[in-house]
């Protein structure tokens, strides 16, 4: 868990100096962030298909030992498919919060839920949210 926030918190350290002092978010499922691992190989961003809670963007403050959601903000969900990699807008509503069981119906494993910030002030690295 340490190194999950240790990364985290150099992730969006990264995006807060090299992109224009962006604020750092991530998405959260009830009040855990969805990225829960990160591996020489990358991030572990996924969810089950019978996964049920809200989904929301939140920013975050990230300590070494724990990460906590603090505001949310607004955002807008696509699918991308596993198949076609087409990405379609999942509803035009901006949302702060929106069940995840709403958007899995459209869902089928190996899909991606992709989540969008509608300001630029927002960093978002870990933005596509892979369907098990």
């Amino acid at each position: 868990m340490k190194k999950l926030i240790a990364v985290a918190f150099f992730c969006c350290a990264f995006s807060q100096v090299g992109f224009s002092q962006h604020i750092c978010s991530a998405a959260f499922l009830g009040n855990k962030m969805v990225v829960d691992k990160y591996t020489n190989e990358g991030y572990k961003n996924e969810i089950s298909l019978n996964a049920t809670g809200e989904l929301t963007v939140n920013t975050v403050d990230l300590s070494p030992t724990e990460s906590k959601a603090v505001d949310k903000i607004p955002f807008k969900v696509a699918i991308k498919e596993k198949d076609t990699k087409t990405i379609t807008l999942f509803s035009r509503e901006d949302f702060m919060k929106v069940d995840v069981q709403k958007v899995l119906s459209q869902c089928k494993k190996g899909d991606q839920i992709v989540l969008l910030t509608l300001d630029k002030q927002y960093a978002l690295p870990h933005n596509e949210i892979l369907v098990k």
